[in-house]
């Protein structure tokens, strides 16, 4: 074979992107393009394994498949998956309510927050939807095929949260309140550097189990939305396949895990900043040349001497100041939108 022949067969061999996989490529290299996929990805997976968990519950008969710790732990480490999957992305919210809290303590950008709670939406019903196909036999022969909201055979407490006989709406609502404020007060301390954070690389274990524990511990009143993107889609999918306008008009219990988890998250996010955060003692930073400082804070005319250690050059004025000043970070903002 030639060199002609084989530079002939090389280029064959090559890959040329077509133009439109270059604009798809420049597309998906876009910030808000990663993080809306990011979102919409470990949403989807967070739901998934969720919202199968307590189609096993529902739908178990007698054969015991499911059961409330299940559901727990399930959603717990699905938070886990989801933090692994979109945690260096976009921080893996996965949660309505999170995102505006960070929107409103200046911890993430106000344009952000449609794209983050858009594809937090798209990946909760997606998943529904997915749920809703894999279940689907399971699901015909418990209810006979005929869906419903409550009663002994109802199937849509599956894919979003109803209160049970005991609560009222406003005790609901204080108790989604309540439960949403301890999750964002805990991803707060968990995250925050300057505290006492969860270890690098385990902020998504230590964030499934402070789920886990909310869910064993304060989960049965209200089943523990905390989340819009993990409530309202599902039950709009409901309304759409099936089970009617009465997934809305149920107790009205509706708009309350919309509203009541995103002033929840917001008062635990102003409480843990104002009475943990603020109260953090702030670390004393070297300069980097404390020679030129401590010139630039004495007089031109009053003479020092220096002298020299061996292990660095560091200046110090025989007038008992220190050249080692302490400065304070540039930022003290709680980094908690990336992990």
């Amino acid at each position: 074979m030639t060199q002609a022949d084989k530079k002939r067969s090389t280029n064959r061999g090559k890959m040329i992107p077509s133009p439109m996989m270059v604009r798809v490529q420049a597309i998906l290299q876009k910030e808000m393009v990663r993080e809306f996929l990011a979102e919409f990805i470990s949403t989807f997976v967070m739901m998934v394994f969720g919202l199968g968990s307590v189609a096993h519950m529902v739908l178990r008969g007698d054969d015991n498949l499911g059961s409330y710790l299940a559901v727990n732990l399930a959603f717990g480490f699905g938070v886990t998956i989801g933090v692994h999957v979109a945690g260096k992305v976009s921080g893996a919210h996965m949660n309505a309510a999170v995102t505006f809290t960070n929107c409103a303590l200046g911890y993430l950008s106000w344009k952000k927050l449609p794209v983050y709670i858009l594809g937090q939406f798209l990946g909760s019903f997606l998943a529904a939807v997915t749920i809703y196909f894999l279940f689907y036999t399971a699901i015909m022969e418990f209810t006979g095929g005929n869906l419903t909201v409550t009663g002994p055979v109802a199937t849509a407490n599956i894919f979003a949260t109803y209160l049970p006989d005991h609560m009222t709406l406003w005790r609901g609502f204080l108790d989604e309140v309540f439960v949403t404020g301890m999750l964002q007060l805990g991803i707060f301390a968990i995250t925050d550097k300057r505290n006492n954070p969860a270890l690098q690389g385990t902020e998504g274990v230590v964030i499934g189990i402070l789920v886990v524990i909310i869910g064993v511990s304060l989960g049965m009143n209200s089943g523990y939305a905390i989340n819009p993107s993990r409530d309202l889609p599902p039950r709009f999918f409901t309304y759409i396949a099936g089970w009617g306008t009465q997934v809305f008009r149920a107790k009205h219990w509706w708009w309350v895990p919309v509203v009541a988890p995103t002033l929840g998250a917001y008062l635990g996010g102003i409480i843990y900043s104002v009475f943990i955060g603020c109260t953090i003692p702030r670390e004393p930073q070297i300069m980097e040349n404390p020679t030129e400082y401590e010139d630039h804070q004495l007089p031109k005319t009053m003479p020092h001497h220096t002298t020299t250690t061996s292990l660095a050059s560091v200046s110090v004025a025989t007038s008992n100041k220190s050249s080692l000043r302490p400065v304070p970070p540039a930022n003290d903002s709680i980094r908690i939108q990336q992990f």
